[in-house]
């Protein structure tokens, strides 16, 4: 038996393992030079630690930093984002290869929140590329994981912020992209964002990728193509921000305007958001 599982694993490894570059065909229907389309694999978390000599968890490393606090994080969320580990619970481990985010309803509420996640950040910045995560969305009205980007010493939505991956559990199956800039925001009614159907993207692993050019933003799951927003070069930061290194970010917010729409579910929790992996290409120059 052990053997038996130790040949799949192996296996799944090799399965799992993508080549150091790849081609991908450009957004823009142009004549681009054949080297300006491969892109080489510059960062990548493939959170593969192990147990510890007890069999605990690892928890992700010093490529991540982590955000705390409960004040609702401009859109009335009802978390309490913790550091990894608050007593015997843990919002942030490695298990089997994969990352597993947990929002976790507490027993006895902690700085006045009754609910406890994580929201973790890349310590490094880039800027243009394409930027992917495999991952299964955790279900259940009230939850809303994301995988998004902002940049250093952001001051409000005129620096910029992509989205690259949002999810509400109480619209199962529906996965959102979004760029918001000082122009285009749904505040005033002018967001820049997409839509597409997932239908088990709370019980598969899917691709969610964004490809970012000094000329476009473009979104995909699983290669499928569907937002793609273009720069108007006017050199105006309130339409295009996007010129300047952003990180990349994790999270499950519970509640709030938007994931707390329709209420929250205490019946779902813990609630999961599952990473295998994630990666950052950039071109070859």
């Amino acid at each position: 038996m052990i053997f038996s599982i130790g040949a799949l694993l192996l296996l799944y490894a090799c399965m799992r393992e993508d080549p150091a570059y790849f081609t991908h065909k450009p957004v823009i229907s142009q004549d681009v030079d054949t080297d300006e389309l491969e892109y080489q694999l510059v960062w990548s978390e493939e959170f593969n630690e192990g147990r510890d000599a007890n069999g605990k968890c690892a928890l992700p490393g010093d490529k991540w930093m982590f955000e705390v606090g409960g004040h609702g994080w401009g859109n009335e969320e009802e978390q309490y984002y913790v550091d990894r580990v608050l007593g015997t619970d843990t919002v942030a481990k490695i298990k089997d290869g994969v990352l597993i985010i947990s929002a976790i309803k507490l027993n006895t509420p902690y700085e006045g929140r009754k609910y406890i996640s994580a929201r973790m950040n890349t310590k490094e910045y880039w800027t243009y590329g394409r930027f992917e995560m495999r991952a299964k969305l955790p279900s259940g009205r009230g939850t809303w994981p994301a995988f998004w980007m902002l940049p250093r010493n952001m001051q409000s939505v005129r620096d910029g912020e992509i989205d690259i991956m949002e999810y509400v559990g109480a619209e199962p199956g529906l996965v959102h992209f979004s760029a918001h800039t000082g122009a285009y925001t749904p505040a005033v009614g002018t967001g820049k964002n997409a839509r597409i159907m997932v239908p088990d993207c709370e019980t598969e692993f899917h691709v969610y990728a964004v490809e970012w050019t000094e000329d476009y933003i473009a979104g995909f799951v699983d290669e499928e193509r569907y937002f793609t927003f273009m720069n108007d070069h006017q050199g105006i930061k309130d339409t295009w921000p996007f010129n300047v290194p952003f990180n990349l970010k994790l999270n499950i917010a519970v509640g709030g305007s938007w994931g707390g729409y329709d209420g929250i579910d205490d019946t779902i929790f813990p609630a999961t958001y599952e990473i295998d992996y994630v990666r950052v290409y950039q071109r070859i120059p």
